[in-house]
């Protein structure tokens, strides 16, 4: 199975899981990637691998004019329903149905590791992006990824198991306040997003690990180690 019907597959739980305030680590990081990394709006703004749309609807709320793109049909169905004005459009991200340069802004939030060609997708993105254009990307860290934390306690030791260089699968269902999850998808070392931004043309001007916002209780822990990165590239 690719990732693409496997994110349809999970559709109903993902809609479930995201639309409820709170729930995840959304809430107590999206304000640190929309003030600090993503610029004001500009003419077009496309979000590749939108979901089932919140990412676009907090995009929007802060003026952005946004075309939205994912695989998954159910995703695009709820995404529409709740945004009966945006654009959103079935594609694969290795081959987005955009014309060449004819994007001003790119944003990939927490979708870039589960495309089954990461690199290939940051290709599309750059041919779609006028030069001088910027690529806004937010993915799990790589320690994340590679790594966990011994125990409940918030100073539980955080160990690395397994191998964290190049690109593996990842398969993990998490249930959390009655809702259950699976996530697949792939995990890639640092130098194997920066190698495939670098091969596509951009060149990096921006990169934060950031904390979870005060009062994130349940995230207190991940004050001590990233969970997320948060990058900005701009087509040379």
């Amino acid at each position: 199975m690719d990732n693409r019907a496997a994110w349809e597959g999970e559709a109903e739980n993902w809609v479930r899981w995201a639309r409820t305030p709170g729930h995840d680590a959304y809430w107590y990081y999206r304000d640190e990637f929309f003030d600090h990394v993503v610029p004001a709006p500009r003419r077009t703004t496309l979000e590749v691998g939108c979901g089932e749309g919140r990412v676009t609807r907090d995009l929007a709320a802060r003026g952005h004019r946004v075309v939205s793109v994912d695989g998954s049909p159910t995703l695009l169905r709820y995404a529409l329903e709740a945004d009966p004005a945006g654009r959103y459009v079935l594609a694969d991200a290795s081959t987005l149905p955009v014309g060449d340069g004819r994007v001003d802004l790119a944003v990939a939030y927490n979708s870039l590791m589960d495309f089954d060609d990461m690199p290939r997708a940051v290709v599309e993105v750059a041919r779609v992006l006028e030069p001088g254009a910027v690529f806004c990307i937010c993915v799990t860290h790589p320690m994340f990824d590679a790594g966990g934390f011994e125990g409940d306690t918030g100073d539980a030791p955080y160990v690395v198991r397994g191998r964290y260089f190049g690109t593996r699968r990842f398969e993990q269902t998490i249930v959390k306040n009655g809702r259950s999850m699976g996530f697949k998808g792939w995990s890639h070392s640092l130098e194997r997003y920066f190698s495939a931004l670098c091969s596509a043309g951009f060149v990096v001007d921006a990169l934060r690990e950031p904390l979870p916002a005060p009062g994130a209780d349940d995230y207190e822990r991940w004050s001590r180690i990233p969970m997320f990165l948060h990058v900005r590239a701009v087509k040379r």
